[in-house]
């Protein structure tokens, strides 16, 4: 198979790329589109066997999730049974945006989407390129991270072609995304409301609306094994490169003093931006230590960094978990398969 690359620029100078994606939606095939958050992969929700695909091109899991793209609110009428008023009022404030609602799911959506459960994972993105194709094909779009499983996710669609040129039928390029990290999940299925993967939207802003929101113990913890999951983004080990990535919990005085006494051939440190003068070993930032926001869009390129320069062990600087550090730190703990070490 060849990748088509369609570069686009702004929906009013590449109609004709954009309309050449939708035919593709509308004929069954994958296409990777950018999105706010990453870049995802995307296929006719409604259409069984280009959601198999989907799962077939990335090597995921069928027991994991998708979650479904939407351009309107009238959309969302026709793939839910009931919506919930917290729901309702999370929808207004944070649609379109990187936010994803847990709603119980219409008879219309295949259950390969849903992983076999009862509920669907649903968003509209505020990407305007990504709006604009879900409208021209007419349909929902489902739309994982355009990736191989259990990789770093793209936020690049040169990151999309490194996993999956030849496998796809087309990628949307344009440029990088803005939030870095994906989704806020939250599950409306459940009462009180549970967050089951922080993103963009943060804890403390749900939190005006949901004071009794619930986290969900496997933001911060291995899932239990065998259980199902409600969510993407909740399996054991995600987001990984192929080094070995071990989280240093501490301050930057004693971080560089374990690293520097654990250097080695193929070691590297993922630090803070004033961390790398202290530090023997190789180092790759990703970002400023008090600005989590720039580090949610410079985490996943640092960790592909990290494979493209051989490294073989990393150890990462633990970043803080309020606001969107608790999403860094969400998809940093998942890419070191919960190995921490805190000194």
């Amino acid at each position: 198979m060849i990748t088509e690359k369609l570069v686009v620029t702004t929906i009013e100078e590449s109609k004709g790329e954009i309309s050449r994606a939708a035919e593709i939606i509308r004929n069954g095939g994958l296409v990777a589109m950018p999105t706010e958050t990453v870049y995802g992969l995307a296929a006719n929700a409604l259409n069984e066997k280009a959601v198999s695909d989907i799962f077939a091109a990335k090597g995921r899991p069928q027991d994991n999730p998708l979650i479904v793209h939407i351009s309107n609110i009238e959309m969302l009428n026709n793939l839910v049974s009931d919506i919930p008023s917290v729901a309702q009022k999370c929808i207004s404030k944070f649609w379109p945006g990187p936010f994803t609602a847990i709603l119980p799911k219409s008879d219309i959506i295949p259950s390969s989407v849903c992983a076999g459960l009862d509920t669907i994972a649903i968003r509209m993105p505020s990407n305007p390129i990504a709006r604009a194709l879900i409208e021209k094909s007419g349909v929902p779009l489902a739309a994982p991270s355009a990736n191989l499983s259990g990789s770093p996710s793209p936020t690049t669609a040169e990151h999309v072609l490194l996993d999956l040129d030849g496998k796809i039928d087309a990628v949307i390029m344009a440029g990088k995304s803005d939030v870095g990290v994906e989704s806020t999940v939250v599950t409306f299925a459940v009462n009180p409301p549970r967050l089951l993967r922080p993103g963009g939207i943060t804890a403390e802003q749900l939190r005006k609306i949901i004071p009794e929101l619930v986290i969900d113990k496997a933001v911060f913890s291995e899932p239990e094994k065998g259980k199902p999951v409600a969510s993407p983004g909740m399996k054991y080990k995600h987001y990984s490169p192929k080094a070995n990535v071990i989280i240093i919990d501490s301050n930057a005085e004693k971080y560089a003093e374990y690293v520097n006494g654990h250097t080695g051939e193929d070691v590297y440190a993922l630090c803070f931006d004033g961390d790398t003068e202290s530090l023997v070993a190789p180092c790759i930032s990703y970002g400023n230590e008090n600005d989590s926001a720039e580090q949610a869009t410079r985490l996943f390129d640092a960790l592909r960094t990290l494979d493209n320069q051989g490294c073989k062990i990393c150890y990462a600087r633990m970043p803080k978990t309020q606001g969107v550090g608790l999403a860094v730190y969400n998809r940093l703990i998942r890419a070191a398969a919960f190995e921490v070490i805190k000194l």
